[in-house]
């Protein structure tokens, strides 16, 4: 018996090693209005702490962060912690209607949650409306202390977000669109770090530059926060190594282009490699949408050598606007790092099959009224015909938390009502199918099932390749292609060694993609399309996954200062 009175010591001096190693990271995000000038225009925009992009969040693996959050804007607010698990802390999701109500203008919510099991690029934004158009930023995990990279250490890193310009308040754009039921206006410009870059009118002088030392290896942080573009981005001359997607390491891709849909993030090497000089990177859209309207301008920033002579940057050749091969070439290509920090391996036994049809879809106009979508009806969107419609009186979150009926259904269907040519562009306008019913449907799963999805993109309305988050988890890509998915050949391309691991996916133009995941996380978790026109028009479901048998897979109270509806 004395063994264990010996080992005491050792156990509650690993114990404070692991304390000590976690620290708790605090921020206040003050939010309200900022004028600021872009394209020769100045415009009064809502902001974190004074600036576009706010201020990058810096934390370790382990960590607790704190952010109080006040609201000083003339809206009403919430912020999502895009791609952080929240184990146990649902709460602090941050989707409105979803996880809590809004924080009204004039008052505050603190936000505490713990990284857990996460490392890499992930990010913060607004989840009311279009604010997440100007109210985003970094949120950078690093190892915890004592760990390493799985990758040399980089000379320096720099974050890079891709973001999207409105000559024009972003609410009142959506509130237009909303309002005609047709598409709203597109953007003005697409963004670096806040700025266009210098082929944009007034906007040479504020243009993003980063400094580089030839021969070092840089790690840049590429965020996509656009509302309503994919990118195709490039470095002129440069190779960039891919080692991390969505804060999951990925064995090294290299590749001179990357593509990045609203949502998600990359990570890359890049080497100073080339002749002292200074290099252009840009990035302009993949516009997918045979025939849509799209902002078909170019942003760029500067890679300068500490040293260089010349002042005239070099131009990357930027891919064409619907290069779906080269799109295809890079999502499909990229594999996770097995083995590698916080790695899970593909879990085998499935508990829940379903197979999801997604994509754009029609609503009556109402009365006698002509609308300005298609047919004179109202855009709308839907999942397996279910068009979602988000509560306004309670949080769905606390409706599962405290029992409330009323709130929302879960009777989301596991297949579509009907099976038809999913992909055919003959059925864009079929109008038994793309008139979709408005509710609130959630689907319902067992604490620690293992959820496979496959997402089948449509032809309703347009074709277009549609990113899909799923809050609350990481999930496992096993495959992915074009055309109607065919349960007998396409799961023969299964990657069930080492599948790249995400929380967003592209899911390719007129095709599919099959996922995995584990519902170990009870709570609300929003599933939906990160295009933010689609969300409002009801391109959304939710999973409700419930408690666990144990205190440490239940889901705890909410916290006392939560908002109210």
């Amino acid at each position: 018996m004395a063994r264990p009175v010996f080992l005491l010591p050792f156990a509650l001096l690993l114990l404070a090693s692991t304390m000590a190693s976690a620290d708790v990271v605090e921020h206040s995000f003050h939010v309200q209005n900022l004028t600021v000038r872009r394209l020769c225009h100045e415009q009064v925009i809502t902001a974190v702490n004074g600036s576009l992009p706010g201020p990058t969040i810096r934390v370790r693996e382990g960590d607790t962060l704190v952010v109080h959050v006040f609201n000083k804007s003339p809206y009403n607010l919430t912020i999502h912690w895009h791609g952080v698990f929240q184990l146990l802390s649902g709460w602090a999701d941050g989707p409105v209607y979803a996880t809590q109500c809004p924080i009204r203008p004039g008052h505050s919510y603190t936000y505490k949650f713990t990284i857990t099991g996460q490392e890499g690029t992930l990010w913060w934004h607004a989840h009311v409306q279009w604010l997440r158009a100007t109210v985003y930023g970094a949120l950078i995990i690093r190892p915890r202390a004592g760990h390493k990279y799985p990758f040399p250490k980089p000379h320096k890193e720099y974050p890079i977000i891709l973001g999207e310009w409105w000559n024009a308040n972003v609410i009142d754009v959506e509130n237009e669109g909303l309002a005609s039921g047709g598409a709203p206006n597109i953007s003005d410009a697409y963004t670096i770090n806040g700025q266009p870059g210098d082929l944009y009118p007034c906007s040479q002088k504020h243009t993003h530059k980063i400094k580089v030392v030839q021969g070092k290896t840089y790690l840049l942080r590429i965020i996509n926060a656009a509302l309503n573009n994919q990118f195709f981005f490039k470095i002129a001359k440069h190779k960039m190594k891919v080692i991390a997607v969505d804060a999951s390491y990925t064995e090294p891709y290299v590749t001179d282009v990357v593509v990045i849909a609203p949502g998600q993030t990359t990570d890359i090497l890049l080497t100073a490699d080339q002749s002292l000089g200074s290099y252009y990177m840009a990035a302009h859209p993949y516009a997918s949408a045979a025939g849509a309207t799209f902002d078909n301008t170019t942003t760029t920033g500067i890679v300068v050598y500490d040293g260089a002579t010349s002042s005239t940057p070099e131009m990357p050749v930027l891919p064409a606007f619907n290069d779906t091969p080269t799109a295809h070439k890079f999502f499909s290509n990229l594999t996770a790092l097995s083995n590698g920090p916080h790695w899970t391996p593909v879990p085998l036994q499935i508990d829940e099959h379903m197979f999801v049809t997604f994509g754009l879809a029609l609503s009556p106009c109402g009365g006698n009224a002509t609308c300005a979508g298609p047919l004179g009806q109202q855009f709308s969107a839907s999942m397996n015909n279910a068009s979602f419609v988000f509560p306004t009186e309670l949080s769905m979150l606390q409706a599962f938390f405290f029992g409330v009926s009323g709130i929302y259904t879960a009777d989301f269907p596991d297949q579509p009502p009907v099976e038809f040519d999913y992909t055919n562009s003959n059925i864009s306008f079929d109008q038994s199918l793309i008139f979709a019913p408005k509710s609130t449907r959630v689907k319902k799963l067992k604490y620690n099932a293992t959820v496979e999805i496959v997402l089948q993109n449509t032809a309703f309305v347009v074709v277009e390749n549609h990113p899909i988050h799923i809050h609350g988890f990481n999930f496992h890509v096993l495959a992915q292609g074009f055309g109607n998915y065919n349960a007998t050949t396409d799961r023969k391309k299964f990657n069930l060694e080492n599948p790249q691991v995400r929380n967003t996916i592209g899911v390719p133009v007129g095709g599919w993609a099959v996922i995995r995941f584990q519902a170990n996380n009870p709570g609300v978790w929003l599933v939906h399309c990160h295009l933010d026109v689609h969300l409002p028009w009801g391109l959304a479901t939710a999973f409700v996954v419930e408690n666990g048998p144990t205190p440490s897979s239940t889901l705890p109270p909410p916290p006392a200062d939560l908002p109210l509806c």
